[in-house]
């Protein structure tokens, strides 16, 4: 960052007064630029023991295979998130079950909330930022074809949650590779 969004002028990476990280200080205005994690939510959702994935359509990682996810907007909750972004990539109608996986990148400046859902009827289809959309059997899969760590990490937890008949909630941290 190198100009204050309130006025123009530029700014400074320094430890604002009464803060203990460097923040974009505005040199004018005095205007502190927080940026913290974005916040992605998505949602592992059935119909008849299968899950719906997406391949993707846009960057970054182009034609590889999701759950539907995307970032959160302001003035709506993470399960609200869920079922719009379900709903914008597949073009399926999700009732969402609860919060299922809660994994921190923090080298990336994000953190992915998965939730468990069903599809209400076996309706769906590519939205915009789809190549395509299927509902699969575990053993259909693309592991290796899955566009994040996350998402790997979340359908493991999920898989074997299922198998066990009981599912709970996880939390992961995931490194730059």
């Amino acid at each position: 960052m190198q100009y204050c969004n309130r006025c123009g002028s530029g700014v400074s990476f320094v430890i604002p007064t009464r803060d203990s990280l460097p923040r974009h200080v505005c040199n004018a205005c005095g205007h502190i630029h927080y940026e913290n994690p974005r916040l992605v939510v998505g949602c592992v959702a059935e119909w008849e023991n299968r899950i719906l994935l997406c391949r993707r359509a846009i960057e970054p990682r182009y034609g590889f295979w999701t759950l539907p996810a995307g970032f959160m907007e302001n003035g709506e909750t993470t399960a609200q998130a869920a079922v719009r972004e379900t709903h914008e990539e597949a073009r399926a109608q999700i009732l969402v079950d609860a919060p299922f996986a809660l994994v921190s990148i923090a080298h990336i400046n994000q953190v992915h909330l998965f939730y468990r859902g069903r599809l209400k009827e076996a309706d769906y289809a590519a939205g915009d930022e789809s190549l395509e959309v299927a509902l699969l059997a575990p053993e259909e899969i693309p592991w290796e074809s899955l566009a994040f760590r996350s998402v790997a990490l979340c359908l493991e937890r999920y898989l074997a949650d299922r198998k066990e008949g009981n599912f709970g909630f996880h939390e992961a941290q995931l490194g730059p590779l």
